[in-house]
């Protein structure tokens, strides 16, 4: 089946969770997360969760397993902690619960990147997968690269993903 076919076919309206990886953001701060929420909205998508996390191994792998059972969202977006620092351990938490790696996402993230923030992009560790029956997107916490992975990526793809994964 071809891609345009495929996404002819596929749902319009995803249910998406937001959550973001901080030790400093609040909810009410959280100028990342309030942007694909909004965004999500406009495209006609449901937003189903959406909270602040602390930069914690077990509270993010906990927090992940439990949204994915309530409210379940089909895809769920999670901002901050890809970086390289000590304190950025969002990839290293994810990683081991992916049953399904998207491993174009990365370097497509990272070529996007490129054009915009010259080799800084290089510090970036986006990834992307499936844990169980939801698309995962890790993505930078900052909002101009939430935007460019929203935009350019993630967003004319969601019911495309979905498609796939209620094919299993």
């Amino acid at each position: 089946m071809s891609t345009r076919l495929h996404k002819k076919q596929a749902p319009r309206q995803v249910r998406l969770g937001i959550l973001t990886i901080s030790t400093t953001r609040t909810l009410a701060d959280d100028m990342s997360g309030h942007w694909i929420a909004k965004r999500a909205k406009r495209e006609g998508h449901q937003v189903v969760y959406h909270d602040v996390v602390s930069d914690d191994s077990p509270i993010i792998r906990r927090t992940i397993l439990a949204v994915m059972r309530d409210p379940a969202p089909q895809v769920l977006v999670l901002t901050g902690g890809t970086g390289i620092s000590d304190k950025d351990v969002t990839i290293e938490t994810v990683m081991p619960l992916f049953n399904k790696k998207l491993s174009a996402f990365a370097p497509l993230f990272a070529q996007l990147s490129f054009e915009q923030v010259d080799s800084a992009a290089m510090l970036s560790r986006a990834t992307a997968g499936v844990i169980e029956e939801t698309v995962v997107f890790c993505i930078p916490g900052s909002l101009n690269a939430c935007k460019l992975a929203c935009k350019a990526l993630i967003f004319p793809e969601l019911g495309h993903l979905v498609k796939h994964i209620q094919e299993i």
